[in-house]
């Protein structure tokens, strides 16, 4: 217990100190992005050791040790929860922080601003770990709070660019709304349960659909589920090791993570169940459909994320939150290499990230080719890769259990789009004839690049089956599945591949046409931006714009003052006044007058 407990102290120890060094001028003497480096390392070797003594002992323990606030009976502490999840997900983390940062200094060598980017990772990396490892709902909200506001600034890190400073505030205002049902839950159970502790909101029994809405709400902001999914292929507009972070073990599975913490709450309520399903499989479906045209690199990989986001919500759904831990923890080590190998391909090929644009890359770039293939056959789960050991067995489960057969259905079909897609980065990359040009200097041997790319491939071939051995159950359970429902997933997958490479060969030899409907839908992302960001604003603007015209200048600045005076005048006039147009009654009024004046002198 003592040794866990000394080595999460050490581990936050070496991330913080880097922190404060960043604030004075020691930063210009040291090699600043080294030394956060070595921290990391250091850090992931000593986080081996509560992995191995919970593996042994399965130990968890909760560490509260400084009072902050005490409101009314509600008392506020600053508690560890180091527990099965947050034990496994912090050498995950860090392994894959550690080569992110090694890759960074080869990516971002030639920015002047390479000390503070280095620090915002740092801190991205810290704030995911405080909401990892908080033991009650304010201290998890500061690191969900410190998620966002990192992603923010490290999206649009290069704010010289319009589409980066967009895509920055798009992050944080779909987020914001994701936050609102966080706030709400955080809100019901300081009225109602009395406390924010895990442990006692969790013995609140069978509680209401307004905080488990909440909860929902906030995993869809966060982990980009359908409806709120538009801030996440836009967040590529940041540098390349931001979306590998991003994208890999922070921000993105956030969401997925707080459900997976509040699983006790959720597993007994249904209705919050199936909506976490549909949700998941209209996710997964929708977004790998967009996948399916894209031409630029990132954002396939980025789309594959939302798409894998969405079968970890599936697998909420149908209540096994360990499953979806385990693809949280193996999704994290080839999603970050696939970004790496994509940033790699990208600055060779001089910023080039159209991949109509790319191809026959294998001669070229051997290791870069090696890895990114790996990559992506452990992200469509092929068998004894890092992948297949979470999304295996999540196909396995939904066809195992009394699911709604058409989530089951879309949820198979996007399986086996990601093999699609995957299969055709790898053609118009990696193979066939280049289609760059020629005077492009490709040099991959530095090892800031190859060292972090190699230890992520070695994470994408074998940490599944680390990882997925000490899972419960840990026991071997008694085989009643027939072999198509445990073979479904794997030949989805291969009719994925077969369609998308006899798809891909028919593209050399196809004549230019106009796009078809389905075509269009998927390149224009299901026209979801163009409805929500362009079509409802330019609505909404207009609208105001004629009401206030309208109800302002019309009505108000025209008729009524201008216009009612002058007609109250007119009728006023028209009324009280003698004026008849009669010009004999005029004279004769004149007559009278002139008589009546020498009258009245001569009286």
């Amino acid at each position: 217990m003592n040794t866990i407990t000394s080595s999460i102290f050490l581990i936050l120890m070496l991330l913080t100190f880097p922190m404060a060094l960043s604030f004075t001028n020691v930063t210009k003497h040291i090699d600043f992005p080294n030394y956060v480096t070595s921290c990391i390392k250091y850090a992931f070797f000593i986080s081996l050791i509560p992995l191995s003594s919970f593996f042994n002992s399965n130990t968890e323990l909760m560490i509260t040790n400084w009072h902050w606030i005490t409101i009314g009976s509600m008392k506020l502490s600053l508690s560890l929860k180091i527990d099965f999840f947050s034990i496994i997900f912090l050498p995950v983390a860090l392994y894959v922080t550690w080569s992110i940062m090694e890759f960074s200094m080869w990516y971002m060598h030639s920015d002047p601003y390479l000390n503070r980017f280095i620090k915002y990772l740092l801190l991205f990396l810290i704030t995911m770990l405080i909401l990892t490892t908080a033991n009650n709902l304010f201290q998890l909200f500061i690191g969900w709070e410190g998620v966002g506001i990192m992603s923010f600034l490290l999206i649009g890190w290069w704010f010289s660019r319009a589409d980066a400073n967009t895509a920055a505030l798009q992050a944080i205002l779909y987020n914001r709304i994701g936050d609102i049902g966080f706030i709400l839950t955080m809100a019901w159970l300081c009225t109602k349960a009395n406390s924010w502790d895990l442990q006692q909101v969790f013995m609140t029994s069978h509680p209401n659909m307004i905080p488990l809405m909440g909860l929902l709400i906030a995993a869809t902001g966060k982990s980009a589920q359908f409806g709120l999914h538009p801030w996440l292929p836009s967040a590529m507009e940041g540098p390349t090791p931001v979306s590998a972070l991003l994208h890999s073990s922070t921000m993105v599975v956030a969401g997925v993570f707080l459900l997976i913490r509040f699983h006790p709450l959720i597993s007994d309520n249904s209705t919050i169940l199936t909506a976490m399903l549909c949700l998941g499989a209209m996710t997964t479906l929708f977004t790998a459909i967009c996948a399916l045209t894209q031409n630029d690199i990132k954002k396939i990989v980025a789309f594959s994320t939302s798409s894998q986001l969405g079968l970890m919500m599936v697998t909420l759904g149908i209540n096994q939150p360990y499953l979806a831990f385990l693809h949280i923890c193996t999704h994290a080590f080839f999603k970050a290499m696939l970004f790496m190998c994509s940033g790699s391909i990208i600055h060779s090929l001089n910023d080039e990230q159209d991949i109509r644009k790319m191809g026959g890359l294998a001669k070229a770039m051997p290791f870069t080719t090696s890895c990114l293939t790996i990559g992506s056959l452990a992200l469509t789960g092929m068998p004894f890769l890092t992948g297949f050991y979470s999304k295996d067995l999540i196909i396995e489960a939904a066809n195992t259990c009394y699911t709604n057969a058409w989530a089951l259905l879309i949820t198979l079909v996007a399986t086996s789009m990601t093999a699609v897609y995957s299969m055709r980065i790898i053609y118009f990359v990696l193979m066939t004839k280049p289609r760059f040009p020629a005077p492009i200097s490709i040099n991959e041997n530095n090892p800031l690049l190859m060292n972090p790319i190699k230890r992520l491939a070695l994470g994408s071939i074998a940490a599944g089956f680390f990882i997925s051995y000490n899972i419960p159950p840990t026991t071997v359970q008694v085989m009643t599945m027939p072999w198509y429902l445990k073979t479904t997933a794997l030949m989805v997958t291969i009719t994925g591949f077969i369609i998308a490479l006899e798809l891909n060969n028919l593209t050399n030899k196809l004549l230019p046409t106009k796009p078809s409907p389905a075509n269009s839908f998927s390149t224009s992302l299901g026209y979801f931006p163009t409805i929500l960001h362009r079509a409802l604003p330019m609505k909404t603007l207009n609208s105001s714009f004629k009401t206030a015209l309208t109800l302002l200048d019309l009505i108000w600045l025209e008729k009524a003052i201008p216009k009612v005076t002058s007609t109250l005048h007119s009728l006023t006039s028209s009324t009280l006044s003698n004026q008849k147009g009669l010009v004999k009654l005029y004279f004769l009024s004149f007559l009278i007058t002139l008589l009546s004046i020498p009258m009245l002198l001569m009286i």
